[in-house]
């Protein structure tokens, strides 16, 4: 069980740091000097109205954009000074090229092209409570991958399995987003037993999956679904197991 557990964290773990480090290429991607148009923009020590301005970008000053947090964005100076700027402020510079720049609206429309996924659901896995963390890259606003890490609680086993998918969303710009994905894993069970006979048993499966996913606010999202699972065992049969889950995500 122990042995079980630590294999379970070690892969949420990964997933983590496989969003923190794409969370990082993205905000360097937007290192980008824009120039100040409008008379002046004001730089608060803060993500918001509520918190005091300190400084006072004029005309003609550069700033380059750190990352974003909904409709405010960190900008540094080129005296190296750190401040907030909200969005429509921040659209008052220019691009490089000369263009005015352009704010992408986190809303629907973000949501239908967004390219990076992550979340956790919690829910029955064959009679057993489990929760579920995944991370998916969306390739087309159809069709996606998805890789995702769980842990099921039964009374009689434990188990942890790690899973590959393709998924379909077949209707991306309707308010409740249907979707369907097929795929496979590996799982592995530990009985819950002090007998010298019971074993670990590592099995691979397939699975198929309906769901639908809503956007809330702003990057957050509301996921649910149904899955099937054909486990496949060493002995040539097969079990189907049922699962409903539901949670929340982010995407960007």
């Amino acid at each position: 069980m122990p042995g079980r557990t630590e294999f379970m964290y070690k892969l949420v773990l990964t997933v983590v740091l496989l969003a923190l480090a794409n969370m990082s290429f993205a905000a360097d991607a937007q290192k980008t000097l824009l120039k100040v148009v409008d008379p002046y923009i004001e730089l608060h020590t803060g993500p918001g109205r509520g918190y005091p301005i300190f400084y006072v970008a004029e005309r003609g000053e550069k700033i380059q954009v750190l990352y974003r947090r909904t409709d405010w964005f960190k900008v540094r100076t080129k005296d190296n000074k750190e401040g907030w700027v909200s969005a429509n402020q921040l659209q008052m510079t220019l691009e490089p090229s000369g263009k005015r720049m352009v704010v992408k609206d986190l809303g629907e429309k973000a949501f239908r092209q967004r390219s990076w996924e992550y979340g956790a659901l919690v829910g029955n896995f064959g009679g057993a409570s489990v929760i579920s963390f995944y991370a998916s890259y969306h390739f087309t606003e159809n069709i996606s991958t998805e890789i995702s890490v769980s842990q099921d609680i039964g009374t009689a086993s434990s188990s942890a399995f790690l899973g590959l998918n393709l998924v379909e969303e077949p209707f991306p710009e309707w308010t409740v987003s249907p979707f369907f994905s097929v795929g496979t894993g590996v799982i592995g069970t530990t009985p819950k037993t002090t007998l010298a006979a019971s074993q670990n048993h590592n099995n691979q499966y397939a699975d198929y999956a309906l769901g639908a996913r809503m956007h809330l606010t702003k990057r957050f999202l509301l996921r649910m679904e149904y899955r099937r699972y054909v486990v496949f065992s060493s002995r040539n049969a097969y079990e189907d197991i049922d699962e409903w889950k539901a949670g929340f995500g982010f995407f960007f």
